[in-house]
């Protein structure tokens, strides 16, 4: 029987996080793991357990915690990154997944590798085989596998399947696919291995946006033969991206009439909440035209295009867009709530949180319901969200002032509190700055304060939810002179308070990267 199930496979945190700036903590990729086994995908690749401790300890989490989907972990095909990848997936027992992958293309063997065909089949295949001895789900990528010369690909999938891989995933890396093309190289695979064909093994692909044809790539390799489909949620990843998960699945739920037979598991409702969930805990604003999730992608402006909509909403939409969770209906909440209202909503939201969290989460709410008549879902939302970026804070913001305007030297006053971990007692050190503005006044004023200096190379700020009091949310990337970005968040009323917070995450951060790098004997 023709197996026409397609297999949603997400490497949002793996893939997706690799996009510069993106980087996310451990209690954020959780909460995204989370939203994913609800959005009910049917793999979670987690991370690359052997790049670091932090990345191990996440997947482990992962797999003991998320219930549902298959958790894989990456590794490439050495020993090391193969024992690393098992003992962190192997919580998820039966559900474990290890994915190995390695080079093929001529151009990788010759100026990456250094290595022969023959000698990448054979280290193709002792890779699959270690894995095989750890778990039954074990997936291949031939990396570059759509630059690779197709006789040789068709050798390396025979060789791993025998080996015992389960799933043969055909990576099109640096997006150079094109879809009639990359179709036609799905098909001969498929062909040529009689495991393909039985169902014994599936053809999955991963391909990257680099030319904009991720979607339509995948697509027609579904059409050609592949089951399963590699993709993150907003289509984040690597330089231009990945395959979006929103599109792919919405292009082959919308257009059935085309893509006849074919089906997946996803609960399409939940796809905006995964979105603007994604896009927070990573600090990726999504594009206001981009299909599915952008804000825009079922307005009307067109007067034609309204009248059309009111008299029969097929006329100019191909989706409704209940289907993929815009437009439900929320309740907001008043400054007057009580805890019991604020965790039910929470619940509602999808989030989950033990009760010290939800103490500190209900301070911070009652100062943001006394400046604001109602806290809708999206303020409720912010809120969790800047619970999640919070890392061990070194400092805290515990008193701010600003004096701006066009005929004044802009000041900021800024208090940080500091927890003395010897004594248990808690510092307050003062300080002043003077800048361009009153934010750059209080970032100057609270490097002096943490004794960094810190360059704000990208800062972003959002209305969270509707009206004039609405909480404005500051998301800003911080290089303190190594090169690497750190993201910090922050939300409030006050853009310039918002502003302070999302600052001082950064530093945060910052000095706990240091901390720990020094700690492991690492340059910081």
């Amino acid at each position: 029987m023709k197996n026409d199930r397609i297999i949603i496979f997400d490497t949002t945190l793996r893939d997706g996080e690799q996009c510069p700036g993106a980087s996310m903590n451990l209690r954020e990729k959780l909460e995204v793991a989370r939203q994913l086994a609800r959005l009910k995908v049917d793999v979670i690749e987690a991370g690359f357990p052997v790049i670091s401790d932090g990345d191990f300890q996440s997947v482990q989490t992962i797999a003991r915690e998320i219930k549902g989907p298959v958790i894989a972990g990456l590794a490439r095909c050495t020993a090391k990154d193969i024992d690393a990848a098992a003992a962190a997936v192997k919580p998820a027992g039966k559900r474990a997944r290890i994915h190995v992958f390695l080079a093929t293309s001529k151009i990788h063997r010759e100026f990456k590798l250094g290595k022969a065909q023959d000698e990448i089949v054979r280290l193709a295949v002792e890779g699959v085989a270690r894995a095989k001895g750890y778990v039954d789900n074990v997936e291949f990528s031939p990396e570059d596998g759509s630059r690779t010369e197709p006789e040789f690909l068709v050798e390396v999938c025979k060789a791993v399947v025998a080996a015992g891989a389960t799933t043969v995933n055909i990576p099109d890396t640096v997006g150079w696919a094109v879809p009639d093309q990359f179709g036609a190289l799905i098909q001969r695979l498929h062909d040529s291995v009689p495991e393909f064909q039985s169902g014994k093994a599936v053809i999955s692909v991963h391909c990257h946006n680099d030319l904009g044809l991720a979607v339509a790539n995948s697509l027609a390799a579904v059409q050609a033969g592949a089951r399963q489909i590699e993709c993150t949620v907003n289509g984040i990843g690597e330089r231009a991206g990945n395959t979006s998960l929103e599109e792919v699945v919405m292009a082959l739920r919308t257009r059935g009439d085309f893509f006849t037979g074919f089906a997946c598991g996803v609960n399409t409702r939940e796809i905006v909440k995964a979105s603007r969930l994604v896009s927070r805990m990573s600090g990726l604003v999504v594009q206001r035209n981009k299909a599915i999730v952008g804000e825009n992608a079922f307005a009307h402006s067109a007067g034609i295009h309204q009248d059309g909509i009111l008299k029969k909403r097929e006329t100019y939409e191909i989706m409704d867009p209940q289907d993929v969770g815009w437009g439900q209906t929320e309740l907001p909440l008043t400054k007057h709530s009580g805890r019991a209202a604020v965790a039910a909503r929470l619940r509602h939201l999808g989030f989950k949180l033990s009760d010290a969290d939800l103490n500190a989460l209900f301070v911070r709410f009652k100062q943001v319901g006394d400046k604001k008549k109602f806290v809708y879902d999206d303020d409720l939302a912010a809120l969790v969200e800047g619970m999640m970026t919070e890392v061990a804070e070194t400092w805290s913001l515990d008193y701010l002032h600003v004096t701006s305007g066009n005929q004044t030297v802009p000041t900021a006053t800024v208090r940080l509190k500091k927890m003395n971990g010897q004594k248990g007692e808690t510092e307050y050190a003062q300080d002043a700055g003077i800048g361009d503005g009153p934010v750059d006044a209080a970032l100057k004023a609270i490097d002096r304060l943490t004794g960094t200096t810190g360059k704000l190379m990208d800062y972003a700020l959002r209305a969270v939810s509707q009206g004039k009091d609405a909480l404005g949310e500051v998301t800003a990337k911080v290089d303190f002179g190594n090169g690497d970005l750190v993201t910090g968040k922050g939300a409030s009323t006050d853009v310039i308070e918002a502003s302070a917070r999302a600052y001082l995450n950064a530093v945060n951060r910052h000095l706990g990267q240091r901390q720990a790098a020094s700690k492991n004997g690492r340059q910081p």
